[in-house]
């Protein structure tokens, strides 16, 4: 199904399949949540994805870094984490009496942050400046992080003893929260085929971080007509104020806070990315409403009312794309 749609029509200077066909090695299925990770690479937007464990999250993101050749770092968030653990600290030299800077590991290109909800909110403080800035901050000094930097962060929806709910700052900066499901018979069965041999699958690199790097510049160039832009900005205002919308006025008690301008500025990107993906020089609504709920769904904050009435945030994202008018 996903294969078709990355089958290049001269239209970018970059042919993906052989990216695809290196991931497919070791991944079978999850065609969602590996495009999704490509736009958001594509797209320069770091991804929260949540779904349940064996669903072979950690595995996708380091068969995608072997295969860009990109320095992969996993960190496990665990109750007792601290903010060093991850940025760094200054280690104090007494031969020449002065403060050196040892690097954590968010000084690489992918970072997966295990089970992010499980650090206290110190961590996840010092993570937001690495996650917007660029950037981490060791005593005076500041240091720029590699090119490209991607911050993939893994949460389990099911067991909620002992985590830390993620702050609305914090979730705002992920351009894309994914939820991933189960694999179908088909999908399993092959899996099992896979798992019960001692085989290890080689990834081969098919390209380097400087690739990528063009890559974004070619997204960035992809034509968006005016009249989608008026159709972001919509979609948006529609979830601060559904009320204007005759057949939206019911949504005005379930949503309590709607979807901030960097929603509409991920929303953008990631159609650009995802026109890149069907190999196309512009973008069409088609893109904006096929990545609308990974965008608008950890940003729109439900009412009371909304749980009671069991309402989620990708019924309330449906309604609202049946009522805006599509240019």
């Amino acid at each position: 199904m996903m294969e078709n749609q990355f089958i290049p029509k001269n239209e970018n200077s970059y042919n993906l399949k052989p990216l695809l066909n290196e991931i497919r090695k070791v991944i079978v299925g999850q065609d969602y949540m590996v495009e999704r990770i490509l736009i958001g690479l594509l797209a320069d937007g770091h991804i929260l994805i949540e779904g349940v464990p064996g669903l072979a999250k950690t595995l996708t993101v380091s068969t995608i870094a072997d295969a860009l050749d990109v320095e992969f770092k996993r960190i496990q968030f665990t109750p007792d984490l601290l903010p060093a653990d991850i940025t760094g600290t200054l280690i104090y030299n007494q031969k020449t009496s002065d403060f050196t800077a040892k690097k954590g590991p968010l000084f690489a290109n992918f970072i997966l942050a295990d089970e992010i909800n499980r650090a206290p909110s110190k961590v996840q403080s010092a993570l937001l400046e690495a996650m917007q800035e660029r950037q981490v901050t060791l005593g005076d000094e500041t240091y720029p992080l590699p090119k490209p930097f991607l911050v993939m962060a893994t949460q389990n929806p099911l067991e909620q003893e002992g985590t830390y709910p993620l702050p609305e700052a914090q979730l705002d900066r992920f351009m894309l929260k994914l939820k991933v499901l189960y694999p179908s018979k088909v999908e399993e069965k092959e899996i099992l085929k896979r798992m019960v041999k001692t085989t290890i699958f080689e990834v081969a690199s098919v390209f380097k971080p400087e690739d990528i790097m063009k890559m974004r510049q070619e997204v960035e160039d992809i034509y968006m007509d005016d009249k989608l832009y008026d159709y972001i900005v919509d979609i948006v205002f529609a979830t601060r104020t559904p009320g204007i919308y005759r057949n939206l006025k019911e949504l005005e008690n379930y949503i309590e806070f709607g979807a901030s301008p960097r929603a509409s500025i991920s929303l953008a990107k990631a159609a650009k990315a995802h026109a890149y993906l069907e190999n196309r020089s512009f973008v069409i609504p088609d893109d904006i409403k096929a990545i609308s709920k990974d965008v608008l769904r950890h940003r729109i904050i439900l009412s009371y009312e909304a749980e009671a009435e069991q309402y989620d945030s990708d019924m309330i994202i449906s309604k609202i794309f049946d009522e805006v008018e599509v240019p």
